[in-house]
């Protein structure tokens, strides 16, 4: 993975850049100390780290704005951080960067139940949105399965979803507006507590734009009341590509569960000694949940099983009480978590069409063997997110490039069927220079040119997104060129 070589020009400026810092930021929201910046070093995506020059923790929009416009003058790059869960190395600094963190900004602001939104700062955590709106019988939509831990900010930049997407959708289907601060300062609002806006929609081009046309500070959330009542059923198979015909069936039939969970072998035999949520013994398993008043939910229930039975499950178990159902999210939620606990892996994120998973899960074990690298998935089967769980040893010489191999063909794999590099954790550096598999390069210089009226001189997370062949020479722009 290439990234640019820092500027001197910019490192050479650090004193007079931190000393401007500090007279719009307190001291302890000015981090410079090399050996403190290395905190900021990477994401979750471990395998590549580089420390910042600088790290600052504004408390408002007003910082941020100070921030940015002291950054564009002296022409600073600036990497925009949540809560750095990104998988995909959206956060990842250059040597030459300030890091802006939101974590301090995580207030809410404003909640109206009557038309269902709530405004927040962008450094809450998603699930402490659904916190504090929980009482009232309301909730949030989305929710990754880092919800405990990711910020509303990331979940913005990279249109992030979670298991009950499938009826409730991601992020953008869910955000109403922003507050975004452009590199230049200047502080923009876009949509707001309404359903919809007039004109252009500026509001889908910021979700999933990962940082690289503003600083998202706040948030407008769409809430929503809490369904009557859900039940999840576990089906076991004795094949993964029966497990994925499964699928395909229930959402044919015109079902729609709030979730389509799987797991293979490997994930279950993890998850269930991490998390003993009772998961059946079988080489692939669906999570089917269902919600709405408890005759929806029998119906439901009754005619996705009648599809199952179609496919010879080993087990089928619907859930027998909450405490039953909280377990068995519970290990779904601790998935990634398990297995890291058992092995070092990279976790890929491909879309693909529903009807293509059984392919899908024949190719992904063939390159496996063909590769030598054991593959673990566990993903949202409904709407055909992939997450692929390459296992690799970080300690052994090559392994990294290998899984980074296997990685590329598995995602490449996904476009070629019909689906795209990305569901939700976004490209970050990690698809980067896959980006002119799915697009060609006049796709690609537009959605580019996009960034360059918000952020003309490429100051805002640099070296994402887009390939480096294409980019480079617009990064080397001064401000004072533009």
């Amino acid at each position: 993975m290439q990234m640019p070589p820092p500027d001197r020009r910019v490192l050479s400026q650090k004193p007079q850049l931190v000393e401007r810092l500090l007279q719009v930021l307190p001291a302890d929201a000015v981090i410079h100390d090399p050996a403190e910046t290395r905190v900021y070093e990477c994401d979750a995506l471990t395998a590549y780290t580089c420390p910042p020059m600088v790290a600052v923790l504004p408390a408002s929009t007003q910082q941020v704005s100070d921030v940015l416009r002291i950054c564009h003058e002296m022409a600073v790059p600036v990497v925009p951080r949540g809560s750095g869960t990104s998988l995909a190395g959206g956060a990842l600094p250059t040597a030459d960067c300030v890091v802006l963190s939101v974590a301090r900004m995580n207030a809410v602001l404003e909640t109206d139940y009557d038309s269902r939104f709530i405004r927040v700062e962008a450094g809450r955590t998603n699930l402490s949105v659904t916190g504090a709106v929980e009482k009232a019988g309301f909730f949030y939509a989305p929710d990754p399965s880092s919800q405990l831990a990711c910020a509303i900010a990331g979940n913005i930049a990279m249109n992030s979803g979670g298991a009950h997407c499938l009826k409730y959708g991601v992020t953008t289907n869910n955000l109403m507006g922003v507050t975004m601060v452009l590199m230049d300062g200047q502080v923009v609002e876009i949509g707001g507590a309404h359903m919809d806006a007039a004109g252009l929609d500026l509001l889908g081009v910021i979700c999933g734009s990962e940082g690289q046309l503003g600083v998202v500070t706040e948030a407008t959330l769409r809430i929503l009341p809490k369904p009557e009542g859900a039940r999840p059923v576990l089906i076991g198979f004795d094949s993964s590509e029966v497990a994925g015909a499964c699928v395909s069936d229930i959402i044919r039939a015109g079902v729609l569960p709030v979730a389509i969970e799987f797991m293979d072998r490997p994930c279950i035999r993890a998850t269930e000694a991490f998390a003993h949520a009772g998961y059946p013994d079988c080489e692939a398993l669906l999570i089917v949940e269902v919600e709405g008043s408890a005759a929806e939910i029998d119906d439901q229930l009754r005619r996705i099983t009648d599809i199952a039975q179609r496919h010879a499950p080993v087990e089928l178990r619907e859930s027998g009480s909450a405490e039953e159902s909280a377990r068995i999210w519970l290990g779904r939620k601790s998935a990634f978590g398990a297995m890291g606990q058992i092995n070092d892996y990279m976790c890929l994120d491909g879309t693909i069409p529903v009807n293509a998973l059984s392919e899908m899960l024949r190719r992904i074990g063939e390159m496996s063997r063909e590769f030598g690298l054991d593959v673990a998935n566990v993903f949202h089967a409904g709407d055909g997110n992939m997450h692929p769980l390459i296992l690799f040893d970080a300690n052994k010489p090559g392994d990294l490039e290998w899984c980074e191999a296997l990685g590329a063909e598995i995602l490449k794999l996904c476009v070629d069927m019909g689906g795209c590099l990305t569901g939700e954790h976004g490209v970050g550096v990690e698809k980067r220079d896959l980006m002119l598999h799915q697009f060609s390069r006049a796709d690609l210089q537009a959605q580019m040119a996009v960034k360059d009226v918000l952020d003309p001189a490429w100051l805002l997370n640099p070296a994402k997104v887009f390939p480096l062949a294409l980019s480079a020479d617009r990064m080397a722009v001064p401000v004072a060129a533009q």
